[in-house]
């Protein structure tokens, strides 16, 4: 069996947007790659949330996916959210290129990020470790900048 490769483009506000991609062999961990451009320099919060409905921007796509009800946390930890992936760094230039590898967003099965979104947040995720009232619900990482609906891509 070939593995899946699925691919969200981000839009949002102040001109923040990018092309993401998704992959996953097997059984194996998700690599997502890409490009997100228009950011204001350091580090964004970048989790996958609960809804594939960006009927009302990117508000309508929920809270952080979480189906086994954790708290949230940074992406090495055991208890996050399965939508937790840390921070994407932008550099000077307002892009931030990623590449990440986790084995908690699959393509398939009943735990599958398909049809459900990708957000680019303003601030930096605390990985639910600043004290704040939200660290342990969004790391309070502020504002979403952009978000995108991640679909199944052709093997073609």
């Amino acid at each position: 069996m070939a593995g899946l490769k699925a691919v969200a483009v981000l839009s949002g506000s102040e001109n923040v947007k990018g092309v993401l991609h998704f992959t996953q062999e097997f059984n194996g961990p998700t690599k997502v790659f890409g490009r997100v451009t228009g950011l204001k320099p350091g580090l964004h919060g970048f989790h996958v949330h609960a809804m594939g409905d960006t009927t009302n921007g990117c508000l309508s796509t929920g809270p952080h996916y979480n189906p086994w009800k954790k708290d949230h946390g940074a992406p090495e930890d055991e208890n996050r959210h399965a939508g937790d992936l840390g921070n994407i760094i932008a550099g000077e230039d307002g892009v931030a290129e990623l590449s990440i590898k986790d084995s908690k967003i699959p393509l398939k099965g009943p735990n599958s990020i398909v049809g459900r979104a990708v957000v680019v947040h303003m601030d930096p995720d605390d990985l639910g470790k600043g004290g704040h009232e939200l660290s342990k619900t969004t790391g309070n990482a502020g504002g979403r900048l952009a978000c995108g609906v991640i679909g199944l891509q052709s093997a073609v």
